[in-house]
Parts: structure tokens; C-alpha cells; sequence
């Protein structure tokens, strides 16, 4: 029998709530679920919903967080875990179940009473004095996804070490042994508690305030997940009174029925709240993910609502802090990741700000902060972000946060509305200034036992021969994070090409999704050279 039949047969067995699910699945169906366990890493675990070794549900839920449990008692921690969740299909079931775990491990944790976002639960690590936090989300995947984040006791994700040491526990974990203790009475008893420290956090947001006006005529949208009641409170709070709420995404629903993907990154997730904002005349667009720790934006000109990318709004924060803010830091530290635009640097350093580049994932940022703090330097840090919608401004998370972006872009939105100037008019005169770069994400998608091979023998390949140029321009530095040595950052899965012309390719595997995901800079050329490089870029892969 193959592997993957006898683990279909023990689930078949021993997961009696799941056995319609499995009795209705093919040959294929079951080989996809059965042939490996989910993944643990640094971003925890990401799955497609529903029964087996391959997917998220109670048992893999069971199995990870006994595994965690076993990791905390041997390193003789076991003060606390902290415990949050967002909108998607089970996501409160998994969280209460989580805890439940813990429970029969002696271990107390403190859970939200109700859907908060992910920089939430890190905030609830770092304020409650925890030795780990689980977030229960897929962050912007379809709705058939959710996932598993873990937390360090600094409210970071924990690092390659840490999770490493947390997979070894979970590998020894017998799936069908774990022990649960009824969640309500672990509630009575004390040992789970409900918590909510939302003063707190909302009280740390707004001392990451920069401007004062308020004149702003805005539209947002939660995308049907977790900034949809602590959003607009902020709003209200900080005195935006022209606000509109997406009536069709404002309250929870895991299957994010107004689109298939609710990621803001997205043109198509932001369409219900453009569409209101031509209704409403509104001045801007802001739209967060389910978890609320990225953020879209669009902003009203002559010619319609224009969309800004993740690495435009982060140019745009960067220039606004350094501009508006009434005081900053001594030696003041921005920090961007390897595959986040060269012009946030440019802008950053033009006002005397030392620029730190990391590894994709926000935990890497997170670090820089650790790592000023520990030398008492924390407030030197201003801002952090990732291309991908990521900011935080603050050091009261170790997080993306959605929450003190949407803050920081509607005041930005006001002051510059108050200067005869939209976001637009702004970000083109950085352009005029520094030269405009133009940058495409690509993803290629390698699903199943036969794409995981795929991915391997894509980067094998990109390895054994190397590119040499970029859509005709020389290739005159090659950088394989796998083994460099000249930059101090830990080695990662990751290719990076630069061309004669400034132009650019990185190249890396996601850490949660089957994809192989490919980032272009064309530094000249114009719209019409980003597509060459695509077109390249597609026949290659």
C-alpha cells in the first residue's frame, strides 16, 4: 500500500468526523491530501481547508500546537500563550481548540473574545509578557485556506531557529494522541482567559500620529475581515468624520463572497469600494486584508481613482514621516526588504536616514528592532516595510500593521489635500526627483506532489546555469542567498540578478503558498521595458 493509502486509512479510522469528506474523495484527492504533512516553518502553517495530512483542520490544529506545547515546557517556559484569530472559515473553532491544547498541557493562554487583527496578537505577546503567541489566519488567500502563525515572546514571528526546534516537537506528536480539556471549563478554571487590550493598542497606534488635519473624504473597506470594527473606531477616535464603510465587505465572512481573492494588493478586491468612492466623490480608497496587517490605497485624480502599489505608498510614508513629523530620532533607521523598491532608500537617505535591507518576511524587520533596542536604541527606528503592503511605523509590534498605516495614510491623504495636493500629485514629484522605477510581481503557481518537484528543479536550474542578462542588458552581479557571505543576513532560498541598466530579478519560493515568485525592477525603459522583462521572464519560467 502507499504511504499516502495508509495514512487515508488511519484518518479513515480515527478522524470520524471527517469520514463523509474522505469516503467522497478520488485516487488523486486523497494522494494530494495524504502525501506529506503541512509544512511548518517561520511562517507556520498555511493549508488548504478540509481532511488529511496535507490540510488545515482540528487535527492538524491538535497536533501543531501540542508540538508548541512540548516545545515551551522543555525550555521550561510555560508563563503564557497569547491567542487571536480572524474572519475565515474556522478560524474561531481552531483558536478555542488551540487553547484547549494548551490546557491539557497546564499551559494558560489568553484569547481574544472576538476576531482582532494579526499586529493584535503581537502586541498581546509583548503587552501580556507571553512566551509565544498563535494567530489563527491565511492572512489575503481564497477563502478555502487558513493557517497556523507563531509568535516569540517579543511578538515577532519566531525565527528560523525557533521554528526549527518547534517542528522537531511536532514531528514526534501522534496526530490522533492529543489531548484537549473542555474549553469552557478551562475558561471558568482560569487557565484559558479572555482578554482584550484594545485601549492599549489603539492608545500605542496614535502616539505614531504625524499630521493634525483632518479634511479628508475617505471610503474603506475590511475585505470581510478583522479591521472591520477597529478601523473605523480608529478613524472616529482620531476625528475622520467623512467616512464611508463598503456595506457588502463590512462585517466577518470567511468566504468572502465580492471576491475570490481578498487581497488589497489586488485591483479586483478593491472594485466595491472604488466603485462607492465614484458614488461618494471621496478623496481616497483604503482597504485592508482579512487580518488587517496590509493595506491598499487608491486615491481620486482627474482621470479616476489611482492605484498605488505597495512599494509607492511605502515611498510615499517614508517622504510624508520625514517631511511632516514635528520630531524624529537622532541617526533615524528606515529598514526594507531585498525585494522592496532601491527608491525607498533613495528618499530615506535624502534626509540623512541610515537604510537597512532584510530578507523577505516581516520577522526580519522585526529583528532590526531587537537588535536597536538592545543597544537602547530602539526610537531610532522610524518605519519598516515590504512591497507587498506591509508597514509598520512604531516599535509597540513587531508586526505589519494595518491599523497605524490606515492612520498614517489618511492623515497624509489630509495634509497634502490641505497643501492643493493629492497623493498622486506627490508621489509624481518624488519621480521628477529621484527617477521612476518600475517594478512588476509575478507569481508562478506549482501545485501538488508534481509541482513541489517543479518548484525544486526551476531554482536547480536557475543554479546550475545562471542568467546573464536582463531583456538584452548584461547581468553584472548574481547573488544566491543560499550561500553568500558578504551581507550579514541568514541564507534563504533566494536568486537575486542585477543588470548593467539597474534593472533587476530576485527570484524565491513562497514560505506558505506553491509558488515560485518573481520580482522585476526595470530602472529604464519606461511601462514598455517591465513588460519586455515579463514576457522574458514568463517564456523562461
Amino acid at each position: 500500500m502507499d504511504d499516502f493509502q495508509a495514512k487515508f486509512a488511519l484518518w479513515r479510522e480515527n478522524a470520524t468526523e471527517y469520514r463523509a469528506e474522505l469516503d467522497a474523495m478520488t485516487d488523486e484527492q486523497k494522494k494530494d491530501a495524504f502525501y506529506k504533512d503541512l509544512e511548518f516553518g517561520t511562517a507556520g502553517l498555511r493549508g488548504v481547508l478540509g481532511a488529511g495530512t496535507n490540510r488545515l483542520n482540528i487535527y492538524t490544529i491538535g497536533k501543531v500546537t501540542q508540538g508548541l506545547a512540548d516545545y515551551l515546557l522543555s525550555n521550561k517556559k510555560s508563563n503564557a500563550v497569547a491567542i487571536s484569530y480572524d474572519s475565515r472559515n474556522g478560524s474561531t473553532e481552531f483558536a478555542r481548540y488551540a487553547a484547549a491544547v494548551l490546557a491539557a498541557n497546564g499551559i494558560k493562554s489568553y484569547i481574544t473574545r472576538e476576531l482582532k487583527p494579526t499586529p493584535y496578537l503581537s502586541f498581546m505577546v509583548r503587552r501580556l509578557k507571553c512566551d509565544a503567541g498563535i494567530m489563527i489566519t491565511a492572512s489575503h488567500n481564497p477563502a478555502k485556506f487558513n493557517g497556523y502563525k507563531v509568535y516569540g515572546p517579543d511578538g515577532c514571528q519566531v525565527t528560523d531557529k525557533a521554528a526549527a526546534e518547534i517542528f522537531g516537537f511536532i514531528k514526534s506528536v501522534d496526530t490522533f494522541a492529543v489531548k484537549a480539556a473542555d474549553f469552557d471549563r478551562a475558561v471558568k478554571a482560569g487557565t484559558v482567559e479572555y482578554t482584550d487590550v484594545t485601549r492599549e493598542y489603539l492608545d500605542k497606534v496614535y502616539e505614531r500620529s504625524v499630521g493634525t488635519r483632518r479634511k479628508v473624504s475617505i471610503v474603506y473597506t475590511p475585505l470581510n475581515g478583522t479591521g472591520c470594527d477597529i478601523v473605523p473606531q480608529m478613524f472616529d477616535e482620531r476625528g475622520f468624520g467623512d467616512v464611508s464603510i463598503v456595506p457588502e465587505q463590512a462585517r466577518p465572512d470567511g468566504d468572502f463572497p465580492t471576491t475570490p481573492y481578498p487581497n488589497p494588493e489586488k485591483a479586483e478586491a478593491l472594485k466595491f469600494a472604488v466603485e462607492l468612492a465614484e458614488k461618494k466623490n471621496a478623496d481616497i480608497v483604503i482597504g485592508t486584508d482579512p487580518d488587517a496587517d496590509r493595506i491598499g490605497c487608491a486615491v481620486k485624480t482627474a482621470d479616476g481613482y489611482r492605484l498605488i502599489s505597495g512599494n509607492e505608498m511605502g515611498v510615499l510614508l517614508i517622504d510624508y514621516i520625514f517631511s511632516h513629523a514635528k520630531a524624529l530620532p537622532e541617526k533615524p533607521v528606515v529598514v526594507k526588504t531585498i525585494v522592496t523598491t532601491d527608491l525607498a532608500a533613495r528618499v530615506a537617505e535624502s534626509y540623512g536616514a541610515t537604510v537597512q535591507e532584510v530578507l523577505t518576511g516581516f520577522k526580519y524587520i522585526g529583528e532590526v528592532i531587537k537588535k536597536l533596542e538592545e543597544k537602547g536604541e530602539g526610537d531610532r527606528f522610524v518605519m519598516g516595510y515590504e512591497e507587498s503592503y506591509g508597514y509598520l511605523s512604531g516599535t509597540y509590534v513587531r508586526d505589519k500593521d494595518a491599523v497605524v498605516a490606515s492612520m498614517l495614510v489618511a492623515e497624509m491623504a489630509a495634509d497634502y489635500l490641505a497643501e492643493g495636493k493629492t497623493l498622486g500629485d506627490v508621489l509624481d514629484g518624488i519621480y521628477a526627483k529621484f527617477g521612476k522605477y518600475y517594478h512588476r510581481t509575478v507569481s508562478f503557481t506549482y501545485e501538488g506532489v508534481s509541482g513541489a518537484q517543479k518548484m525544486q528543479d526551476v531554482l536547480a536550474a536557475m543554479r546550475a546555469k545562471p542568467i546573464d542578462n536582463i531583456d538584452g542588458s548584461k547581468v553584472v552581479e548574481v547573488i544566491d542567498y543560499m550561500t553568500q557571505t558578504a551581507r550579514d543576513l541568514p541564507k534563504s532560498n533566494v536568486l537575486s540578478y542585477k543588470a548593467q541598466d539597474g534593472s533587476k530579478l530576485i527570484v524565491r519560493p513562497s514560505g506558505t503558498e506553491p509558488l515560485i515568485k518573481v520580482y522585476i525592477t526595470a530602472a529604464s525603459g519606461g511601462a514598455a521595458r517591465i513588460e519586455s522583462i515579463l514576457d522574458e521572464v514568463k517564456k523562461f519560467m
